[in-house]
């Protein structure tokens, strides 16, 4: 490595403070749930109003009781806490810093695996058999919260298995990753799997029995996307379950989306889950998702995931709450920021069983230290999660990726597969339920290709002279997402560098946005309830 003494006095410093407690709930950041993002200074010099803003605040879907959300387009409805930006790491020169890293040397740290030893042993699974004192934070000496147990190794319909053979549960599934920042080409590489409770793995007598849990993952998909969903053929009859709504017991080769029927025959899981809650736009109790985030390989010449992961995400459903529970919980949030707009949200967890997010969720995650393993996030750091995964209007029952999944009809393993099995290159543009093209009308709305309008290959590629968007490339854009949302081997090295002077500094209180230069489009300060400059929010129209 070609560090500076500098660089090596941040690492050991950063190391020695992470010996702290990380279970600590005073927050330096009180409002470390609205994120970097929500900062964006939408007007340029000239006074044009640019709207990234659409992509999550907007006109919710219910039983996502988010009232008025669509609003968060045209003001900073922050409350006073917040009015001046904590997010620091945005406005740091990291020029230099980068500079002094080599390509070379950048590419082997992300090609280097800290999810798993050189055994093929789950490095975070082996460390939380015994967690370091300021890991454990009840001091039992036990890891109470979720032990990694994906193993990556998928077959060709996206389950994982443990070296054995064993399926794991988890399953991997292709989305469109959401407009912005979540673009690769913003900074990282990511994944979402999804696991559902025992029950829906599983037949009557308790058995894993594959086809009856790819028969329950594809009920969750057509409730949540609120539409029929395509299935290998399936006896019914085995089964017991009338999955296409034809009114006999037969070969299905569909789940019929019908949540509230006439005739009374009401969609059923199937197996051992059979009689449990089911609920359109709600995941059934139990459901988990794993999302990692990593860093950008590009020493093949194509873009791809690095080995090297920055975080590892968790959610687990653990209560269920009803349409009246969260309509309930929504219009009471709604009526206190009217009555108490400076009050800031108070969070419910720890380190060790996660941060509750009001809905039913708890949250956890595990992140690089400044030597580059993965520890637990701390309080602090994860409530960084809870602003996007709590109340936000873009979200079915708080996920972002499992509604935008590809669609099982004519999707590549009816969307079923990791992205190390098929890349996103390759992958059509998604259209709007308005038959707007989704990402053209991000370009169009945001003149560019992140929040911050910081990214200058994306404008240079696509955005032209007077801020229309190129012909070529939108029809270019149109057959394939990645030329939009892969970036250049160039840029791809300088955020991973970027990015890792912040591991090294162990400032993710600062912000985790991979920024090599200070981001000139971000506010510093703003005023309660400043207007932002957009006048007519951008409706909902994924659905």
């Amino acid at each position: 490595m070609h560090r500076t003494a500098t660089a090596l006095t941040l690492i050991l410093t950063a190391g020695s403070a992470m010996a702290e407690p990380l279970w600590d709930k005073h927050l330096t950041n009180p409002t470390a749930y609205i994120p970097s993002q929500c900062y964006t200074n939408t007007l340029d010099e000239a006074g044009n109003a640019y709207n990234p803003c659409f992509t999550c605040h907007v006109d919710a879907r219910a039983p996502n009781y988010i009232v008025g959300d669509e609003d968060l387009q045209t003001e900073y409805a922050f409350p006073r806490a917040a009015l001046k930006n904590p997010w620091t790491n945005l406005f740091v020169d990291r020029s230099a810093a980068i500079a002094a890293v080599s390509d070379a040397e950048i590419d082997a740290y992300v090609a280097r695996s800290n999810y798993f030893d050189a055994d093929g042993t789950i490095t975070l699974a082996r460390k939380l058999a015994n967690p370091p004192a300021n890991w454990d934070e009840d001091g039992d000496g036990a890891w109470a919260g979720y032990i990694p147990d994906c193993h990556f190794n998928f077959d060709a319909e996206g389950f994982d298995h443990a070296p054995d053979g064993t399926p794991t549960g988890w399953r991997a599934f292709a989305y469109v990753p959401l407009p912005g920042g979540f673009w690769p080409t913003n900074g990282s590489t990511d994944d979402v799997l999804i696991r559902l409770a025992e029950p829906f793995r599983t037949d009557e007598t308790g058995a894993y029995d594959p086809e009856i849990y790819k028969v329950n993952l594809a009920i969750t998909e057509a409730l949540i996307q609120r539409a029929d969903v395509a299935i290998d053929p399936v006896d019914e009859t085995r089964l017991g379950v009338d999955l296409d709504k034809d009114g006999t017991l037969g070969t299905a080769d569909h789940i019929a989306y019908d949540w509230m029927p006439i005739d009374g025959r009401f969609m059923s899981w199937v197996g051992a889950a059979k009689g449990e809650k089911l609920a359109a736009g709600l995941f059934p109790l139990g459901t988990e998702f794993l999302h990692t985030v990593r860093y950008i390989d590009v020493s093949s010449g194509a873009v791809s995931m690095a080995p090297r992961i920055k975080e590892v995400r968790y959610g687990i459903k653990s209560k269920w709450q009803t349409y009246a529970d969260l309509e309930q919980g929504g219009l009471a949030e709604v009526k206190e920021r009217a009555a108490f707009p400076d009050r800031i949200d108070i969070f419910d967890g720890g380190l060790e069983t996660g941060i509750a997010n009001g809905t039913g969720w708890r949250y956890q995650a595990f992140i690089e230290d400044a030597a580059g393993d993965l520890r637990p996030q701390s309080f602090e750091e994860t409530v960084f999660c809870i602003g996007c995964h709590g109340g936000v209007s873009v979200t079915d029952d708080a996920a972002y990726a499992f509604p935008r999944k590809l669609p099982s009809q004519t999707a590549h393993a009816r969307g079923w597969y990791h992205w190390t099995q098929k890349s996103l290159a390759g992958t059509p543009e998604p259209m709007r339920a308005d038959g707007q093209r989704e990402l053209l009308t991000y370009l169009q709305e945001n003149g560019a290709g992140d929040e911050f309008r910081n990214n200058a290959e994306i404008i240079a590629r696509f955005i032209a002279a007077d801020g229309s968007v190129d012909p070529q490339a939108a029809a270019e854009l149109e057959q394939d997402i990645s030329t939009l949302l892969f970036p250049s081997p160039e840029r791809a090295r300088t955020l991973n560098k970027a990015y890792r002077e912040i591991v090294l500094e162990q400032s993710y209180v600062r912000g985790r946005d991979a920024v090599a230069m200070p981001a000139a489009n971000v506010h510093r300060e703003v005023e309660q309830n400043q207007p932002t400059g957009i006048v007519t929010p951008v409706r909902a129209a994924r659905w």
